[in-house]
């Protein structure tokens, strides 16, 4: 299915956006993407992942937006916390409903504190234009959390690793540093286990999934400290017990794979799951079909790194 790519301009509040529409040539269907840039990127994303992953979905024909929120890329302002950031959704959404006024249904697509900022988003505003949650390794980090899963994954892991114990018994660990090392990640566990004020990013992201009434695609990555940080917390926090178990839930892992999804591979593994989740719960049957005939030529075209596959930049 042939595409298209153009840029977007849009304003929030006071600032300028800039965002990148990707559409397909003679769709008529409901169904649009916005793509959430996360950590100090804009979008292009690392590896060119939103890039690709944004021509991937216009060949299905399923269009998307991608954005710089305010402060970066080309967007103006100061760059803003992930907490910080619904009005400038807001913003894209409305653009992206006034650019292609045939769509009514959106789905958010967020990786690392943009999956956070999607669930803060819906958290609220309860946006009834939103049909669907699509998070990559969600962000919810906290001091007591990053000390827990570093003991837990990193020190007690590296004291069964034969290479710990070759470096010990040839002098090169230094001992006494590691020990006061480890020693600090228990201590700061006891001393960040304390009351907080009002609700938590981490509660109200809780709050957000456990009410979304439409399908979530989770995407993990097993060589990721992130998710694991992610998957410690919702075992073992209150306000996340069960929501992994979840009905409209659908969770997906790479275990290779690392935070930003840094090869071909990976990606392409990433604009699978995407594609197919969004053809299987969200798409309209004549979306659904037409991407379908669409799928294995863009897979096979991605993964050979055929240069004609997506010629475009930006």
């Amino acid at each position: 299915m042939s595409w298209s790519e153009r840029p977007l301009q849009f304003c929030s509040a006071d600032q300028h956006l800039l965002g990148i529409l990707n559409s397909a040539a003679g769709s008529d269907g409901d169904l649009g993407v916005l793509i959430l840039v996360g950590g100090p990127q804009y979008r292009v994303g690392s590896h060119r992942q939103f890039t690709l992953l944004a021509r991937h979905l216009a060949s299905q024909g399923l269009p998307s937006l991608r954005f710089d929120f305010h402060g970066m890329g080309d967007s103006s302002g100061e760059i803003p916390h992930f907490e910080a950031v619904e009005q400038d959704i807001a913003a894209a959404l409305n653009a992206f409903q006034q650019a292609q006024p045939q769509i009514t249904r959106f789905v958010l697509w967020g990786l690392c504190d943009a999956a956070s900022a999607a669930l803060l988003y819906w958290h609220a505003r309860r946006d009834t234009r939103i049909h669907g949650l699509c998070l990559l390794n969600p962000w919810l980090r906290s001091a007591e959390l990053q000390a827990r899963v570093q003991v837990k994954h990193y020190y007690l892991q590296r004291l069964f690793a034969p290479a710990f114990w070759r470096k010990l018994f040839s002098g090169q660990v230094q001992v006494r540093a590691s020990l006061l090392e480890f020693l600090g990640k228990l201590n700061s566990l006891r001393k960040t286990r304390q009351t907080t004020p009002s609700l938590s990013y981490q509660q109200k992201m809780a709050a957000a999934w456990r009410d979304f009434p439409g399908p979530l695609l989770l995407l993990l990555s097993g060589q990721d400290f992130t998710a694991k940080e992610f998957l410690e917390h919702a075992a073992t926090d209150a306000d996340w017990q069960g929501l992994l178990n979840k009905p409209k839930l659908r969770r997906q892992q790479l275990d290779e794979a690392d935070h930003t999804f840094s090869c071909a591979a990976w990606r392409a593994w990433v604009e699978t799951q995407t594609s197919q989740w969004l053809q299987q719960c969200l798409a309209s049957p004549e979306t659904a079909s037409a991407a379908g005939s669409e799928t294995s030529k863009s897979a096979v075209a991605h993964l050979s790194g055929d240069p004609l596959a997506h010629p475009l930049q930006g």
